[in-house]
């Protein structure tokens, strides 16, 4: 997509650079990581309009994509940052997000790559550090080894409330989530964040 450019995404008002945003303390706000095309976090956006959404993802053209619904729907309400969840600590302060969407993430299936998952000990403490107390974080996949190995890392930092292996449809779901039901089970877990003593 050759009109996809950081200038033109920072236009119309894209975070494309690491800084620090300013959130209103008293406002629910929701973070989905690799928001894909956007179709879960602009419809959580529609429907919630007194919460801020951010969504979060490194491809250019896809995040285009979410300024593109962003824009048809008219949702002052999304935020969108074109970056990578290695620099969420350049993006956020200390407990300031009530929630964190983690849907279809890649599963890096290879043991030498597990490092890379959102899922892996050193993203599960950045969750830890931009979370307010009591706040969630949610994961959603069709791997089944991925979801598995996830629980695992993540009881070291969130007390699991839900596992659910055959997870029903529902208002919100990506683009990929909807396209996969039709092969197999959607997995999700749903885990309250135990923050640093």
């Amino acid at each position: 997509m050759k009109y996809a450019t950081p200038e033109l995404l920072s236009a119309y008002g894209v975070n494309i650079s690491p800084n620090l945003i300013e959130l209103d303390p008293n406002r629910k706000t929701y973070l989905e990581i690799g928001s894909g095309k956007g179709q879960f976090i602009a419809a959580k956006a529609l429907n919630h309009p007194e919460e801020l959404w951010i969504a979060m993802e490194m491809n250019i053209n896809v995040c285009y994509r979410i300024l593109e619904k962003k824009n048809e729907l008219k949702l002052d309400n999304l935020m969108i940052i074109l970056g990578d969840a290695e620099n969420l600590d350049l993006y956020f302060e200390s407990s300031v997000i009530d929630g964190i969407y983690l849907n279809f993430s890649d599963p890096w299936p290879k043991k030498r790559h597990h490092k890379r998952r959102l899922t892996a000990p050193s993203f599960l403490s950045t969750y830890q550090h931009i979370l307010k107390e009591g706040a969630f974080i949610q994961f959603r996949t069709d791997h089944v080894d991925f979801f598995h190995d996830s629980i695992e890392t993540m009881e070291s930092a969130f007390d699991i409330m839900d596992c659910n292996l055959d997870l029903p449809e529902s208002t919100y779901m990506t683009e990929y989530e909807v396209k996969k039901r039709q092969i197999g089970p959607i997995y999700q877990l749903t885990g309250r964040v135990r923050k640093h003593d």
